[in-house]
């Protein structure tokens, strides 16, 4: 299995588990999965505690500070989340597997209670996580097992802190709670990528906006922000020129041995170019270790499922007068019998 760690290069997938661990009512479904995942995450419902019980006064001062923003200047629903406390004794919630066919990006699907189909799904105990590894692998599948710091039960329960965050700046902290507050405020069902898509630009641009409220814009807090955020869009460029790459492969109708072995020498060669390239495009080490990852499929159509919507959001942020709250507002009327999820938020946005 793949290390479970929260590194930049992984930190892409924010809320990787957003939807998925809904199933973990055990009053919505039957089975083991649901009955061993749900007992887990009411396991640390029962544990969590007032905020205000822990002794760290800077943390619960940023904390009212995002959600103030957040519920005050975004309008994202704010009542009843990230007011609680976890403690644990690692720095992930949960691990969570998605999978991809070796030969195309054929992504593999869950179905669950009430959030329908989902391109991921959510295990509170590792071993969980290795054993649907080892299913899909016996198919044939590419799997990738990730741990997440961050999900939304969508307003179903108080979605809490956990202990690890207490050790995030406050950028990352900002874009995780807008992001999971955009899921609690705005989710069309069976839409996985439109709405990870549609939390993954709220949530950056709310945080760059919170950054600048809090330290002004010519602090180093911001600058230090600008410059993490160029050089993650110089990554997400990267991943997406491999995965056009390998899409044009994939397009060949070559044979499946053929397509593999063409397939890793993509990886070997982009693996090559990433270092050799890497002064060029970054101007932090954050990605370094990117060369010396395995990877497959499932990894890449992350990048696919996050950011394989262009810049639709960023663009139309900017055609509608860069005005958040009014593109928050916009997207809580969309509604998943409209259809067309983005030419409904384009006509809400007046465009």
């Amino acid at each position: 299995m793949q290390k479970l760690e929260a590194s930049k290069i992984l930190s892409f997938f924010p809320s990787a588990a957003a939807a998925v661990l809904l199933l973990l009512f055990a009053f919505v479904g039957s089975g083991c999965y649901t009955i061993r995942q749900g007992s887990a995450f009411l396991g640390y419902m029962n544990r969590a505690v007032p905020l205000e019980e822990i002794d760290d006064a800077d943390f619960i001062a940023l904390v009212h500070d995002i959600r103030r923003f957040a519920g005050e200047e975004l309008g994202l629903d704010m009542d009843r989340n990230f007011t609680r406390y976890v403690q644990l004794d690692r720095d992930f919630i949960a691990a969570v597997v998605s999978a991809s066919a070796k030969d195309s990006f054929t992504r593999h699907y869950w179905r669950f209670p009430i959030v329908g189909s989902m391109p991921y799904k959510g295990f509170f105990d590792v071993e969980g996580a290795r054993r649907e590894r080892e299913r899909l692998e016996a198919r044939g599948l590419d799997v990738w097992v990730r741990g997440v710091g961050a999900f939304s039960t969508l307003g179903w329960f108080r979605d809490p802190f956990y202990s690890f965050m207490r050790n995030w700046e406050p950028y990352r902290l900002a874009d995780m709670i807008i992001h999971e507050q955009l899921h609690a405020t705005v989710w069309i069902r069976g839409q996985a990528q439109f709405n990870e898509g549609l939390a993954q630009f709220v949530g950056e641009e709310g945080a760059r906006l919170f950054i600048e409220h809090r330290f002004g814009r010519y602090s180093q807090e911001y600058q230090d922000k600008l410059d993490s955020k160029a050089n993650s869009r110089a990554f997400v460029a990267f991943m997406r020129e491999l995965v056009a790459e390998l899409d044009e492969l994939f397009s060949r109708g070559l044979d499946r041995e053929t397509v593999l072995a063409e397939r890793q020498k993509i990886f070997d060669a982009a693996k090559e170019r990433f270092d050799a390239e890497y002064d060029e495009r970054f101007t932090n080490d954050n990605f370094r270790g990117f060369s010396q990852m395995t990877i497959n499929n499932a990894y890449l159509d992350l990048f696919r499922l996050y950011h394989g919507g262009g810049n639709f959001f960023e663009d139309l942020f900017e055609r509608s007068g860069r005005d958040l709250p009014a593109f928050i507002a916009a997207s809580r009327t969309l509604t998943r019998r409209g259809g067309d999820l983005r030419g409904q938020l384009e006509r809400a946005l007046g465009l």
